[in-house]
């Protein structure tokens, strides 16, 4: 990533990614990955689904919270689905035909 923090050139873009998925955390390398987080939610789980292409995310994190009755959100290419439900999103997933990996804690 580029340090630039201002330019004065009217055609300057930032760099691409170069094969991070949109959340920068890991590869893109067609693994979904799923993880726990609570940083940042006032103690509130969440499970962060990373690795879903940009094209279908909200489409499947639409019908991943309508599947487990359960609220949620994209943020940044990352679906984050409210609860401990890693074991049900797993399966799901992996039914929908996704490689599915467990990173984290």
């Amino acid at each position: 990533m580029s340090n630039i923090v201002f330019s004065t050139d009217p055609d300057w873009q930032p760099q691409q990614n170069g094969g991070q998925s949109d959340s920068g955390l890991f590869p893109d390398d067609g693994i979904v990955r799923l993880r726990r987080e609570t940083k940042g939610r006032k103690g509130a789980g969440v499970i962060c689904v990373y690795g879903i292409g940009s094209d279908r995310v909200g489409e499947v994190a639409k019908k991943l919270k309508k599947q487990l009755g359960t609220g949620g959100a994209v943020k940044k290419g990352v679906i984050e689905i409210q609860g401990d439900r890693l074991e049900q999103i797993r399966q799901w997933l992996e039914k929908a035909g996704f490689t599915v990996k467990q990173v984290g804690g």
